[in-house]
């Protein structure tokens, strides 16, 4: 479902300057001056439910949301008001840019949460997990960083877990029903509860760089 235009996204984009990052690039390499020893990035985070509850959650590591649908990051940008920390920044832009935005092995860990699975195969490129994505996540991320990926979606995380094999990455941890178990260190968002009331099982995997790959 399309979201509805908010007329008053960019001028809350515009006003929130406590977080958003208009200008990421001049950032690069230079992300740990904002006094953080762990820099997250959670990739198409929506309406930031996810980076709210985690970057409440681990106030010692630097969060930083990445939505390029203004909308959505004004929707995000507006519930934070009351509660963002200095650990909580939000970058409003396409991901397939990340790479200007990060140097070489700056970044600890990537979140992909209910990512778009873009099921036409005319637009397979456009997915998270796609290879051009996968080549720049490894660009930035440190050599024993990784890739945390949910979804509710099987078909995306099939294909997924086939792309990240195809670009060599180790699969670490795989779990077709996530939620079975209790995970406190994992927020749980309304998106996400929704499909667990439904029964939906949530599947997860991490991935990481194969660290003969960031040695070449």
């Amino acid at each position: 479902m399309r979201m509805r235009k908010k007329p008053w996204a960019k001028d809350m984009i515009k006003k929130r300057t406590d977080c958003v990052i208009s200008s990421p690039e001049i950032l690069k390499g230079k992300w740990h001056s904002l006094g953080f020893g762990t820099i997250v990035v959670e990739v198409g985070a929506g309406k930031g439910d996810y980076w709210i509850g985690m970057g409440e959650k681990n106030p010692d590591e630097l969060w930083i949301a990445v939505e390029k649908n203004i909308d959505a990051a004004a929707m995000a940008l507006k519930k934070s008001l009351a509660c963002t920390k200095e650990n909580m920044k939000f970058i409003v832009d396409d991901a397939n840019q990340i790479d200007l935005w990060f140097e070489d092995g700056e970044v600890d860990r990537i979140h992909l949460n209910f990512s778009d699975p873009w099921p036409k195969k005319a637009h397979t490129k456009r997915r998270l997990t796609y290879g051009t994505f996968l080549k720049r996540y490894e660009k930035i991320l440190k050599k024993d960083g990784c890739i945390i990926m949910k979804t509710d979606n099987a078909r995306l995380f099939e294909y997924s877990l086939v792309t990240f094999s195809e670009n060599e990455w180790l699969l670490k941890d795989v779990s077709v029903d996530f939620r079975r178990e209790v995970h406190d260190e994992d927020v749980i968002t309304e998106y996400e509860n929704n499909f667990m009331q439904l029964g939906q099982p949530i599947y997860r995997a991490i991935f990481q760089v194969s660290g003969e790959k960031k040695d070449e």
